[in-house]
C-alpha cells in the first residue's frame, strides 16, 4: 500500500521544513495483508523510531513493548554512504507535520519496512553494507510514490486546492480510480459533515477535509522490483474512507501562507 498525506502546514516552518509546492507528499509504504490486517514493528533490533506509535508490537498490553530510539536519526544513516541526493530528495517531498522529518522516517521505516521479509539484512548476504536495507526501502518508497501523481491526477480533471471552492467525493474518486486503474482509499479529516451549517440535520457523518490517499496493489515478488498490480481498496470488503458524500461537501484546502515552497 502506497499511501500520501496532503498537509496544509507543518508546523515546523520557522526550521525551513515546509510542503513541496504542487505535490501531494509521501506518507509511506505498507505491508499490508489482502485481509487488512498487518504487522508492525517486526524487528526491533532495527527501531529507530524516537517515539513509536503504537508502543507495542501489537499495539495491545500484550504485546512485546517498542523502546523509544535514542541514537541518531536515521537520516545521518545516509550520509556514509554518499546519499545526499536521497536524502535532498526525502526533506522535500517526505515531510512531517509536527515532527522532524527524520523523526518521521523513521517511524516508517520501523513500524512498517521491518515487516517487509525482502528488506531483512540476512537477504543482502555477506556483502551488506550497515544501513544499506534502510536505503533500499526509502528508494522503493519514493519508487512508488513517484508514480502516483496524485496532484497532477486531481489538477488536470480541474481539482486544484481551494479555501472557496468545495469538490464532491465521488468527483475525487473517479479521476484517482481511473489514473490509478482500482479504486483507491481516501482519507478526510477536520469537521463531520453533519455538524457543520450546511450539513445540519444530515445522516452523513463523513470527514470533510480531504487529507490523504492510499494506493493499493498486489505485489509479485519484491516490491523493489515494482511489479505491482493496482487493486480497488475494498478487494476484501473494507472500506473506501471516510469522508463525506455529500455532492460538494469537501474542502481541499489551500496551504498556509508560508508553508510551501
Amino acid at each position: 500500500m502506497a499511501t500520501q498525506y496532503w498537509d496544509i502546514y507543518t508546523g515546523l516552518e520557522f526550521q525551513g521544513q515546509v510542503l513541496p509546492k504542487d505535490s501531494w507528499t509521501l506518507h509511506g509504504l505498507w505491508p499490508d495483508f489482502c485481509n487488512g490486517s498487518y504487522t508492525q514493528y517486526c524487528d526491533l533490533s532495527r527501531q529507530y523510531d524516537p517515539d513509536p506509535s503504537p508502543n507495542t508490537t501489537t499495539g495491545t498490553f500484550k504485546g512485546t513493548p517498542v523502546p523509544p530510539y535514542t541514537g541518531p536519526n536515521i537520516g545521518t544513516f545516509l550520509e556514509p554512504l554518499g546519499r545526499y541526493d536521497l536524502l535532498a530528495y526525502m526533506n522535500r517531498y517526505w515531510v512531517s507535520q509536527g515532527q522532524p522529518n527524520p523523526d518521521f522516517w523513521g517511524h516508517e521505516f520501523s513500524k512498517h519496512a521491518t515487516c517487509y521479509s525482502t528488506f531483512d539484512v540476512p537477504c543482502y548476504g555477506p556483502r551488506y553494507v550497515e544501513h544499506e536495507d534502510v536505503v533500499d526501502f526509502f528508494e522503493t518508497a519514493i519508487a512508488y510514490y513517484r508514480g502516483l501523481p496524485t496532484w497532477d491526477w486531481l489538477a488536470d480533471a480541474g481539482i486544484t486546492p481551494s479555501n472557496a471552492t468545495a469538490y464532491s467525493l465521488r468527483d475525487i474518486r473517479s479521476v484517482l480510480t481511473a489514473a490509478h486503474g482500482a479504486v483507491p482509499y481516501i482519507a478526510c479529516a477536520g469537521e463531520r459533515y453533519n455538524t457543520t451549517e450546511a450539513g445540519a440535520g444530515s445522516l452523513d457523518n463523513g470527514y470533510t477535509r480531504l487529507s490523504e490517499v492510499w494506493y493499493y496493489h498486489h505485489v509479485y515478488g519484491r516490491p523493489q522490483d515494482h511489479n505491482a498490480v493496482p487493486v480497488a481498496a475494498n478487494v476484501t470488503g473494507g472500506s473506501l474512507g471516510n469522508c463525506a458524500s455529500t455532492p460538494g461537501a469537501i474542502y481541499y484546502y489551500e496551504r498556509a501562507r508560508g508553508s510551501e515552497v
